[in-house]
């Protein structure tokens, strides 16, 4: 049997070196998705952009900011007056968090993008944000809620009281 041991944490600077890095990289992955969407629909094929084309790409952008800025302020560290790392802020690595939810929908906003350099139906592939977030809720919240058990009726009398019920209803009879 192996011995048990204690996982080990994370510093306060390590956590504050990852979400530099982690906030990189998803800075790139929008920067990189924007780059070949504007390559690809708005030089390449100016001509057949439409309204729907530039609206998408707003909705987009907007779902991008939002994301980021929440990631960001998320990963915010406090420093002491002297510069020393007080908190390197909330973990953006951390499994089953805010964050893990905010990169899916980076990632999902930058793959449908890019895919619908190709077509533009690929941004019916979005819905899937909508539908994993009912998902959680239901999994989370509203199944447990509608499928909890209605609370039962009080307890059983205890096994004295019973019997002097029983003796003082003979009593009567």
């Amino acid at each position: 049997m192996a011995p048990k041991t204690k996982v080990g944490t994370k510093g306060k600077k390590q956590i504050l070196e990852e979400n530099e890095a982690t906030l990189k990289f998803y800075t790139r992955v929008i920067l990189g998705a924007n780059a070949i969407y504007a390559v690809v629909n708005l030089f390449i094929f100016y001509n057949s952009s439409t309204f729907w084309t530039w609206l998408l790409l707003a909705s987009a952008l907007a779902v991008y900011a939002g994301s980021y800025r929440s990631m960001s302020s998320m990963a915010k560290p406090a420093f002491a007056d002297d510069g020393s790392l007080l908190d390197g802020g909330i973990d953006l690595n951390m499994e089953q968090g805010m964050a893990e939810h905010l990169k899916d929908v980076i990632l999902l906003t930058a793959i449908v993008q890019v895919l619908s350099s190709i077509s533009s139906y690929f941004w019916y592939l979005w819905l899937l944000a909508p539908a994993r977030a009912f998902h959680l809720l239901w999994v989370n919240i509203l199944g447990p809620w509608f499928s909890a058990e209605t609370p039962s009726a009080p307890e059983e009398v205890n096994e004295k009281k019973q019997r002097r019920q029983e003796r003082r209803q003979m009593r009567r009879f």
